[in-house]
Formats: C-alpha cells, structure tokens, sequence
C-alpha cells in the first residue's frame, strides 16, 4: 500500500535532518544541552533566541519557588540567569563551564511574575570569555537582579 511503513519511517528522518540542518549551530548546541537539563526543564525555561555569546530565557515563578517571605527564592533567579550563561558560553561551538559567578538581587519577585534572562557576551576570549545576564520582570522590563559569569572554554567541539 502507498505511503506506508519504510518508506514514510525513511522520509519522517529525512524531515528531521532537514529542518535540524536548517537551525543555526548555537540552536543545534542549545537544543542538545535542554534535551539533558533536567533543571532548566523544572524550571519551566522557555527559550527565546539563542545565538553565538548570546541567550535569552524566559520562565514564570512558581508558589513553590517561593521562600518564608513569600517571595522568590534567590537561586532561582540565579538559576535563570546560570543557564542563560551555560547555553550563551556554549553557543560558539566549544564545550564551557563556569568558574566564577555572581549576583546582586535588586527587587523581589512573587510567584506568578514572569521573568527574562539575558546573557550577553562582554569579553569574548579564547579560553576565558566574561558575560553579562540581566534578568528582567517580563511585565515591565524592571531589572531585578544582575549576574555576572566567567566561563572557560575547553578545546572540545559541540558535535551536534
């Protein structure tokens, strides 16, 4: 019978690679790093445009994200802002860990809140690259903590 078994099993790999090879590398990487961050996905991260030393992130704080002063707990926050930082650092094609972080947390959140983490590459290096995440209420472009990162890039490629 036409249009069944191998044959449209062969063509729906074919769709895949096609539309895989169509993404732009830093998608391809970020794609693979999201498929195995079991934490970003809890968070409930929705990823909103990634490109070389580049990311933006955007989640809504949930009650149980919340500490004994009702507001959000800082880690998650920092959590945001840190994976905005993996997925930025790692979008030039070479695998990237932090080895230095920090944050200043400016206004609280409530549950609810949506927010936007955006990393920017300030110091690009070979080894050593410094980027700049701003998270953002999502209603009114408030800035609500800032984060700064120092990553270093070892000399394996993303294979995606």
């Amino acid at each position: 019978m036409p249009g069944t078994g191998a044959g449209n099993e062969q063509k729906a790999e074919e769709d895949d690679h096609n539309q895989s090879s169509m993404k732009s590398k830093a998608t391809r990487i970020v794609d693979a790093m999201m498929e195995k961050d079991h934490f970003s996905q809890w968070l409930g991260i929705v990823r909103l445009e990634e490109r070389e030393g580049y990311c933006r992130l955007q989640m809504i704080v949930r009650p149980e994200m919340c500490n004994g002063f009702g507001i959000a707990h800082g880690g998650i926050t920092y959590s945001l802002a840190d994976s905005a930082l993996a997925f930025a650092s790692n979008s030039r094609g070479k695998h990237a860990l932090s080895i230095e972080t920090s944050i200043s947390h400016i206004h609280p959140l409530q549950a609810e809140d949506g927010i936007i983490a955006t990393a920017e590459e300030k110091s690009p290096g070979n080894k050593i690259s410094i980027f700049e995440v701003r998270i953002e209420r999502e209603e009114n472009g408030e800035l609500v903590a800032l984060f700064k990162g120092t990553v270093y890039r070892k000399s394996i490629d993303w294979e995606v």
